[in-house]
């Protein structure tokens, strides 16, 4: 039986910490007066039991609140990122300390 709790999917963007990841779900909608297509994105902590990777596509669940900023669970992955997808977030995460260095 399926229950009534909201439901998103999105993508992860970060896993940086232990049981927690990073989920960016877009939306796109018709301005009222306008008629423009409009694109937003909302980032949401998510609690993370499946141990999930940046790339991957998601499906996340509304719950009680886990800690002071996470609502949400992880409750399937539909998409696995690919091993190119890993490889260059991997690469960006290190580079950025090299970066901030210089500046």
């Amino acid at each position: 039986m399926r229950n009534n709790r909201r439901r998103m999917t999105g993508e992860v963007t970060k896993a940086k910490a232990m049981k927690t990841v990073t989920v960016r779900v877009d939306r796109s909608y018709r301005h009222r007066l306008y008629g423009k297509v409009v694109h937003t994105s909302k980032q949401y902590l998510v609690h993370d039991e499946l141990g999930c990777h940046p790339g991957d596509q998601v499906v996340i669940v509304e719950s009680r609140p886990v800690s002071k900023r996470k609502r949400w669970v992880v409750e399937q992955v539909l998409r696995k990122a690919t091993e190119e997808q890993v490889e260059a977030s991997a690469a960006v995460q290190v580079d950025m300390p090299a970066l901030e260095a210089q500046a």
